[in-house]
């Protein structure tokens, strides 16, 4: 490339914008005030422009203030990248995209298993309720909430949850525990907004044959993860999915009101763009990921 600096060069400009004096730059980089003052003037013949105001303290002129920041994210992602590289140590990174509430009640309490098994796989996990776009992202793989239809990507199915109501014990010592599906008109009933992807009161209520005309709603939340968090401080029943609350029902936080089945519409995905599927550690991930969501489905019917 024409016009390229030394790195030193460019490491004498970045921190010499950072710095009212040649002096104390130099100080940061431990060479002569000289040294900094050549070498910038040098970058300046270089570039053909003046990079500094020069007076009793320096300024930078326009073009060195467009430079600036251009010249600092270099070093910046130079120096991540160089500290991931040697995190890595031999280990291939796999970059995952999901929902944050899918990594936080369901993938991460397993990716220790995941690290056991195939420890040179360095899990670097992100999350976004957003349908995901890999030509503009991140992210080497994805899993998804939703019914499947993912054009142009390699999609695998994982498992789907049962919908039902879960309350915690303080709740039911003060409400007493239902008998039948009716009876939870007289409860506070915890309510999602959002997108109707997963069923809300009114599609399990008659899913169980209730007819209802107006609920007693407690309140409302945004997310599937506050209406959880609503229920485990006795707040009022929540409609719960089977992976969302598999570590509250197992120790005994929230219980499960009703042996009704009501399968979830949407399920989860694996998903990546095509031929990604094949590479060896994506390989691992994805039969790691089937067999934990064959287990997860059994106990979820």
């Amino acid at each position: 490339m024409r016009n390229l600096p030394p790195t030193a060069t460019l490491r004498a400009f970045e921190v010499a914008t950072r710095h009212a004096t040649f002096t104390s730059a130099a100080e940061e980089l431990f060479i002569t005030q000289s040294a900094v003052s050549h070498q910038l003037k040098n970058l300046e013949e270089l570039w053909g422009l003046q990079l500094f105001q020069r007076g009793k303290t320096l300024s930078l002129t326009p073009a060195g203030a467009a430079l600036a920041p251009l010249v600092r994210e270099f070093f910046s992602k130079l120096d991540t990248t160089l500290a991931d590289l040697r995190e890595q140590n031999g280990r291939v990174r796999l970059r995952v995209n999901t929902t944050y509430s899918f990594a936080l009640k369901w993938l991460l309490p397993r990716l220790p298993a995941l690290a056991r098994l195939h420890p040179e796989i360095l899990v670097s996990l992100d999350s976004s309720d957003k349908a995901i776009n890999f030509a503009g992202s991140e992210s080497d793989v994805a899993i998804r909430f939703g019914h499947g239809n993912y054009p142009g990507l390699f999609t695998e199915f994982l498992f789907r949850e049962q919908i039902f109501p879960v309350a915690s014990p303080s709740l039911l010592q003060r409400f007493g525990t239902p008998a039948e599906p009716a009876e939870l008109l007289r409860y506070p009933l915890l309510t999602r907004d959002g997108a109707d992807l997963v069923p809300k009161w009114d599609a399990w209520f008659e899913q169980t044959g209730v007819n209802i005309n107006v609920l007693h709603e407690s309140v409302r939340f945004a997310d599937t993860n506050m209406t959880i968090e609503a229920a485990l401080l006795g707040q009022g029943i929540a409609l719960a999915r089977s992976g969302h609350v598999e570590k509250e029902i197992a120790e005994g936080t929230l219980t499960r009101l009703f042996d009704i089945r009501f399968p979830s519409p949407a399920a989860y995905y694996f998903v990546c763009p095509q031929g990604i599927e094949t590479q060896s550690h994506v390989v691992k991930f994805r039969h790691w990921l089937l067999d934990e969501s064959l287990q997860a489905q059994r106990r979820y019917r």
